[in-house]
């Protein structure tokens, strides 16, 4: 009896070519400097602020208007018609709604409904890595062409809590087609996940809770740095291999630091490290530190992207630039064009526009 090989690897290979037909970004506008938090909570005591600002979304943005507007993006990339597409996954850990899909409204509004699937994900920091999955699956078996991921998040920090500082909004979208129509086709993806309760929420909790150091190791360090290992292991490559490399982004350090451990340069990161402008966008945090070297990675490159989300699991992915990328780069507003277009805040405003005064 004949065996597929396929089936005996620990890596995620669709039977079919796949890649990314277009991607878009989204940042709000708001930025709230951390020397503001540090004024607030801290005395004005500014050593060792994790980040130098964090993107807030405005009164009338939330996760699903994120998706949105990165989602138009993405299309303007992909070149293809909305009603092409068969499914429509938004991950995320701030899904406005407890019962109801954030899905259904993105897709009405890129005018892709009625005839399509469409599904919210959910895990922790990892859930737009987690939809892209999916989505690789669902093209490369054929069931469908094309297929849009969504990884967006508004972060929420307890008033005072070390996450106020880098809980913050974004969002990336991505189409994902056939290898042949693809600016950067997905080689494969590795999963690692064990029950690692560094971070969590209960339901109708507003803030999160944190394992305090706990959330660096066993969690983030143990996750990346097994995923992004057994990816070069049983792909055959090493660090000097890629042009780019990113890693989910929760502060500055933590990237850095697991970079550094798996062999990566700072010159491999930089692009796709956005945490200090922009802060920790959650389950847009690596998809959307993606977002960065795609707008200016050239035919050819390579780039190793590893997500993290807590509980506990990250998702790796060995990417490679096709030529198709410089007619599509252009077509769309740039990651570096949202981060420069800025309007900073203080603490009161940041508070007004994230709900933190309680009226009744």
């Amino acid at each position: 009896m004949e065996t597929n090989p396929a089936l005996n690897s620990i890596l995620l290979k669709s039977k079919l070519p796949v890649g990314i037909i277009g991607y878009g970004v989204y940042i709000p506008r708001y930025r709230l400097p951390a020397v503001e938090v540090a004024r607030i909570w801290k005395d004005g005591d500014t050593s060792g602020l994790p980040i130098k600002e964090k993107a807030v979304p405005g009164l009338d943005e939330d996760t699903i208007s994120i998706s949105i507007e990165a989602s138009r993006n993405a299309l303007k990339r992909a070149l293809i018609d909305p009603t092409d597409l068969r499914a429509v996954w938004v991950g995320s850990e701030s899904h406005p709604y407890a019962v109801k899909p954030s899905s259904t409204i993105v897709a009405e509004a890129i005018g892709c409904s009625p005839h399509v699937q469409a599904g919210d994900w959910e895990f922790a920091c990892k859930a737009g890595t987690e939809a892209m999955v999916a989505a690789m699956g669902l093209v490369g078996s054929g069931m469908a062409r094309y297929a849009l991921a969504i990884g967006a998040d508004t972060a929420q920090g307890r008033p005072g809590d070390a996450l106020e500082y880098t809980a913050a909004a974004g969002g990336a979208a991505y189409i994902l087609g056939p290898g042949e129509e693809s600016l950067a086709v997905i080689n494969a993806t590795f999963s690692y996940v064990t029950d690692t309760p560094d971070f969590w929420r209960r339901p109708k909790q507003s803030y999160p809770e944190h394992g305090q150091r706990f959330t660096g190791d066993p969690a983030y360090f143990k996750h990346i740095t097994e995923a992004g290992s057994h990816m070069m292991k049983e792909m055959g490559t090493q660090p000097s291999d890629y042009q780019y490399a990113i890693f989910h982004q929760p502060n500055t350090k933590f990237p850095q630091r697991v970079a550094a451990q798996l062999g990566f340069s700072k010159e491999q990161i930089k692009t796709g490290l956005l945490c200090p402008v922009i802060g920790n966008t959650y389950a847009g945090a690596a998809v959307v530190g993606l977002t960065a070297v795609l707008d200016e990675a050239k035919p050819g490159d390579r780039i190793l992207m590893v997500s993290f989300g807590s509980g506990a699991g990250s998702d790796a992915m060995d990417i490679t630039v096709t030529d198709k990328i410089l007619e599509r780069q252009g077509n769309a507003t740039k990651t570096t064009d949202y981060i420069a277009r800025r309007t900073e805040i203080d603490y009161a405003t940041y508070s007004r526009l994230r709900g933190k005064l309680a009226l009744t």
